[in-house]
């Protein structure tokens, strides 16, 4: 069993504070330990608010020996607004010197397959096994999630094909039950070769969720209790999300 950590906090921005310090300490140390880091973005304002505090300070991470991913995105044309790496861009990687032939965003809807998602799915899985040592994924120093009130993660929803893919690294979702319904994903297996996977979550109406994967669930019933790192798993939670732990 792989660690868990589960930290609680009185406010979304000591949670947001407390994640960015721990960012930096994580990051700083693995390229201390391997050269380079190599870091998977989520949307979701909780994931943005991080990614806005890091651009305030973010320490000794060298931003040149960073790759970054992302989990998921929405396989809509490149300007539109509900694009995570669009966001990602506005709040942190254009505020810090990224090396751009180390960010690897998700292709739009726009950009060079067209409106054919599964090549577009099919591309950055092909990505992925370009950068791993075993042609599959890199194992990721951090894995950053949000998660729904339905535990969803990335664009994993309960009981769809995405969630139950063992196989595929990146798979296509045609119908999300949240809109957009055309997303591209990483699937849990990937998710899961991540040396730290963390939880940025906040709010009431995501309680029932984390205590359903503190309790071990059904990965299928709730996708987020299928998410775990191989060194450490950490749940920063606010005092709402956590109320329902027993």
């Amino acid at each position: 069993m792989t660690a868990v950590e589960t930290l609680v906090f009185e406010s979304k921005q000591e949670l947001v504070s407390t994640a960015a310090a721990r960012f930096v300490d994580l990051v700083t140390r693995a390229q201390a330990e391997r050269g380079d880091a190599s870091i998977v973005l989520t949307g979701g304002s909780n994931g943005i608010a991080l990614l806005s505090a890091l651009a305030a300070d973010s320490g000794t991470i060298d931003w040149s020996r960073v790759d970054v991913y992302w989990g998921d995105d929405r396989f809509v044309p490149a300007d539109d607004s509900e694009r995570n790496s669009g966001q990602a861009r506005e709040a942190l990687l254009d505020k810090v010197p990224v090396d751009p032939s180390r960010v690897f965003p998700m292709a739009p809807s726009d950009g060079p397959f067209g409106d054919d998602i599964e090549a577009a799915a099919a591309d950055y899985a092909a990505i992925l096994a370009g950068r791993s040592s075993d042609g599959v994924a890199p194992h990721f120093d951090l894995h950053l999630l949000g998660m729904g009130g339905e535990g969803h993660i990335n664009s994993l929803f309960p009981h769809t094909p995405a969630t139950a893919e063992t196989e595929k690294s990146v798979v296509a979702v045609e119908d999300s039950p949240k809109p957009p319904p055309r997303r591209i994903t990483l699937t849990l297996p990937v998710v899961n070769r991540s040396r730290n996977v963390w939880f940025l979550v906040a709010g009431g109406d995501k309680a029932e969720a984390v205590a359903a994967a503190h309790r071990g669930a059904d990965p299928a019933d709730w996708p987020c209790a299928g998410a775990r790192g191989t060194d450490e798993t950490m749940w920063f939670l606010d005092e709402d999300a956590a109320s329902q732990i027993k």
